[in-house]
């Protein structure tokens, strides 16, 4: 299987620029496929290392430089991801203060399709106490969404296989330092030539000789097409409440969508979801007015048991966005995560394995399918809350 290395610090190796096409690997294929990675220059951009992913029907963007996460996508023409406020990215996490504005700094680098939120933190900014080995006590702030997508990666590698025609871009980021946990993240985003999907595996590894502790939500955003006025979310919904008293004001509303709306104040729901009784396997699904557009997003409630949905509708320049954000646990402080059970501990040497899959659809048939399939995994009438409710958020 072919494979090449385009970062390692271990050995001190960096590839500036890399190209690999299909034809570069024998007879011509069918579908014509593309890697290709460029260091960008100027402005906060500088230094970025950026990879696209091209399987002749389905581009992406990874940025290794931060954290491996998917910054914009292009399905047969339609874009796939949102605009941010932020006009100059993707931003270098050099020129990204985590702790300014009290902890929501990270607001300033974020414009990715997917950002990976964790692992001190997925949730708002919190402060909090802590008492060292030695007894001495200090406050620790955690800023909003946490570290790991401002983390540059430390090894990248580029893999093809012939037998299967998977294309991989594999990627290493460890959030690790002196007296605290020690976790590298091992991604491989996958995909094959002409596929309408990209496959997220994520391994999270302890480096430590002791336990630790971590929990990460994955901020998928999108935006125009598939987000319009009367785009609607579909999903097996097994429990949904407000987070806060401004989503309770459209809880009746939660699963259908405003356009372009300039100073909407977001609003956010917290949901479980139904799944397969066998591997917990559920489906998300954001499917635009006619139903001819959709984003659908495959994952496990068995790895990610939480999932929240983010309402951001404001004007097309303030960032018109919805995010739907399976997690390990629900975007509340740490400790009350922590003292309902939802943080994940990995043993020394353990680890955790996460599988998300985006999938593009693009015709009224294959939505139509898809929500089949959710009425199928639809085993129960789902629960509304209409105010935010133990065991899911602070009761307000």
């Amino acid at each position: 299987m072919p494979s090449y290395i385009l970062t390692d610090v271990a050995s001190d190796l960096w590839v500036e620029n890399f190209s690999l096409r299909s034809a570069d690997l024998g007879p011509p294929d069918p579908i014509p496929w593309s890697v290709t990675k460029t260091t960008l220059r100027g402005g906060r951009r500088d230094g970025v290392d950026l990879i696209r992913l091209d399987n002749g029907a389905f581009s992406v963007d990874i940025v290794p430089t931060r954290g491996m996460g998917l910054r914009q996508g292009n399905y047969w023409g339609n874009r796939v991801g949102w605009t941010s406020a932020v006009t100059d990215g993707p931003v270098n996490p050099k020129f990204v203060n985590l702790m300014n504005w009290g902890g929501l700094g990270w607001l300033e680098g974020y414009d990715e399709m997917l950002v990976r939120c964790g692992l001190e933190n997925i949730g708002s900014p919190y402060q909090e106490t802590v008492e060292a080995a030695d007894g001495s006590k200090r406050d620790i702030l955690y800023g909003l969404h946490g570290k790991i997508g401002n983390i540059p990666a430390h090894h990248v590698a580029v893999h093809y296989d012939p037998a299967t025609k998977e294309i991989t871009v594999e990627g290493h980021v460890d959030e690790s330092k002196p007296f605290a946990d020690q976790i590298r993240l091992s991604t491989r985003l996958t995909t094959t030539p002409g596929s309408n999907k990209i496959a997220v595996r994520d391994e999270y590894i302890n480096l430590r000789e002791s336990p630790s502790e971590m929990q990460v939500l994955y901020h998928w955003n999108f935006g125009t097409p598939y987000l319009e006025e009367g785009a609607r979310l579909v999903a097996p919904i097994k429990t949904v409440l407000p987070r806060d008293k401004r989503a309770q004001e459209d809880i009746k509303s939660f699963d259908t969508y405003r356009g372009p709306t300039p100073g909407y104040a977001e609003q956010v729901y917290f949901f479980e979801l139904q799944g397969d009784e066998k591997d917990g396997r559920t489906i998300a699904m954001l499917r635009n007015r006619a139903g001819d557009k959709a984003v659908v997003l495959r994952f496990s409630i068995a790895q990610l048991p939480a999932f929240t949905v983010w309402k951001n509708t404001a004007g097309l320049k303030e960032g018109y966005v919805t995010g739907l954000e399976p997690s390990t646990s629900y975007p509340n402080a740490r400790p009350f995560e922590k003292a309902r059970n939802r943080i994940v501990t990995l043993p020394p040497g353990g680890s955790h394995v996460v599988e998300t899959t985006l999938e593009l659809l693009d015709s009224v048939e294959g939505v139509l399918a898809v929500e089949a399939e959710i009425k199928r995994l639809q085993k129960s009438t789902p629960v509304i809350h209409d105010r935010p409710v133990e065991p899911f958020a602070a009761e307000g």
